[in-house]
């Protein structure tokens, strides 16, 4: 009859190999149900202008490993894409990728394109209530635009996010890009069209991400 291993056993056999992995996170790890995360985005998640596997979603990946979380992580992001098209493609995406959690970042595209309020609004909260009745977990990411929109439309487009996320029961990033579009050196931190992140400010975006994430995949 084979012998049960208990947690004494795994740990003196790690601390024998001395393999880093081990220890109580390791097995809280290989005990929890595998997550398969999937982003919605648009060219700030897509690397537009970027080397391959530079990009916060990319950097995303390694911090889970680093976490040791099991994770499968979908990038559906599209350079250009608006709410209206992640509502359209969200469907699909849940079908086939059945997540545990599903990360929205769109609307920029939108304020860039002069699209009402209301409608980004709606596509956002469509999406949010089509993620969770699929089961999964949301994360709403937040953008602001430029002072030169004039204020009253800068308030209540950044206000959007908070309203849809409390009104849909999902976790809110309030400033995707806090940090970076308000930095003092906010011009380095842009490639030449001043619209898309240079790779050096995609960490910064990861940990404006991370802390509102993480609580979630416990």
């Amino acid at each position: 009859m084979r012998r049960r291993i208990t947690r004494r056993d795994w740990l003196a056999h790690c601390s024998l190999l001395g393999l880093g992995l081990c220890g109580a996170g390791a097995l809280a790890a290989a005990g929890a149900p595998p997550r398969t995360l999937l982003v919605v985005g648009d060219s700030l998640s897509a690397e537009y202008g970027l080397s391959r596997g530079s990009g916060w979603v990319a950097l995303l990946e390694q911090r889970l490993a680093k976490e040791q979380i099991a994770a499968t992580v979908v990038n559906a992001s599209i350079s250009g894409d608006t709410t209206s098209g992640g509502r359209s493609r969200l469907p699909a995406l849940l079908k086939q990728h059945k997540p545990t959690h599903v990360l929205i970042e769109l609307g920029g595209n939108d304020a860039l394109r002069g699209l009402p309020l209301a409608m980004t609004r709606d596509n956002l909260a469509a999406m949010v209530k089509a993620a969770r009745e699929a089961g999964a977990k949301v994360l709403l990411l937040g953008m602001q635009v430029p002072p030169n929109y004039g204020r009253k439309y800068g308030d209540e487009f950044a206000a959007l996010f908070a309203e849809v996320a409390k009104a849909g029961g999902a976790a809110l990033v309030p400033f995707f890009l806090a940090g970076v579009a308000d930095a003092p050196n906010g011009e380095a931190m842009f490639q030449a069209d001043r619209i898309h992140p240079v790779a050096a400010a995609h960490p910064r975006m990861l940990a404006n991400v991370w802390p509102v994430l993480a609580p979630l995949l416990k």
